[in-house]
């Protein structure tokens, strides 16, 4: 059987949201992304928000392009090229064409999501009830439920506190200590050690909070508030995992695989 007809409107273009769309352009299904005009993603080196950014952004073997209209999108996936558009609200000129909608912009809360915008909507993590907003949901909550797909119900509540990743939780995400604007001194992909200066937001410092590799950070230049993730270091220190798709989001990728097919399989 053949997907190139089976068009997936992916919103969000984040880390996880890319793992979605290796596995789905890996199994032959075009994909169109939608994103912020100023995506806020860490992990920018594996994230096709960063098309956005860049104009284009080449991921393992996927190749993403920054598409200026729903039109010059529709053009571009017939190429194998994954679109990028900007666009938080659903385009009215691809609602009828879409095949399967996701929303894996993992706000922990259901934005605008109705189960009647595409023949399938999934919903990834906390805040969508399938049968409700969405015909499925895909845990994405680490441990042994990451990864299930759910026909009915909803995924584990959010907690707040990042996975534990090589014994490090809630220290390993680095947040804005106070709001502006941030600005990098280092690069994603960089060995660091404790207390070292990552850069700075409006003039107050942020250091490295333990020996490792930093992982993610938010694109330099941008306005932040209080509190507000902006990077991310990993005590692993595994300088090749910065650049390629994590675990986790290739567990998302294969559940919005099987819900798929599952679904064209009834």
């Amino acid at each position: 059987m053949l997907f190139h007809d089976h068009l997936v409107i992916l919103r969000g273009g984040g880390d996880l949201a890319t793992g979605v769309a290796y596995r789905l352009h890996q199994a032959g299904f075009p994909v169109v992304v939608l994103e912020l005009a100023r995506p806020l993603v860490i992990r920018r080196k594996v994230a096709l928000a960063t098309a956005v950014l860049e104009g284009h952004i080449q991921i393992e073997n996927l190749h993403a392009q920054l598409a200026h209209s729903p039109a010059e999108a529709r053009q571009l996936v017939q190429t194998g090229v994954i679109p990028v558009l900007i666009s938080p609200q659903l385009p009215s000129s691809l609602i009828p064409h879409p095949s399967s909608l996701i929303d894996a912009r993992l706000a922990k809360r259901n934005i605008d999501t109705h189960i009647n915008q595409a023949p399938l909507v999934i919903g990834l993590g906390p805040g969508f009830t399938a049968g409700v907003d969405c015909h499925a949901v895909i845990e994405t909550m680490r441990g042994h439920r990451l990864g299930r797909v759910i026909w009915a119900g909803g995924a584990l509540p959010n907690t707040g506190t990042p996975g534990v990743i090589a014994g490090k939780g809630a220290e390993r995400v680095i947040r804005a200590p106070v709001g502006g604007v941030v600005n990098w001194r280092l690069e994603i992909g960089e060995l660091v050690k404790t207390g070292d200066l990552l850069g700075d937001v409006s003039g107050k410092m942020v250091a490295a909070p333990f020996d490792g590799v930093v992982r993610g950070l938010i694109a330099p230049g941008t306005a932040v508030t209080t509190g507000m993730k902006i990077g991310d270091v990993d005590a692993r220190a595994d300088v090749a995992a910065c650049f390629t798709i994590s675990d986790k989001a290739l567990a998302m990728g294969g559940a919005a695989l099987e819900a798929i097919l599952t679904h064209l399989n009834r």
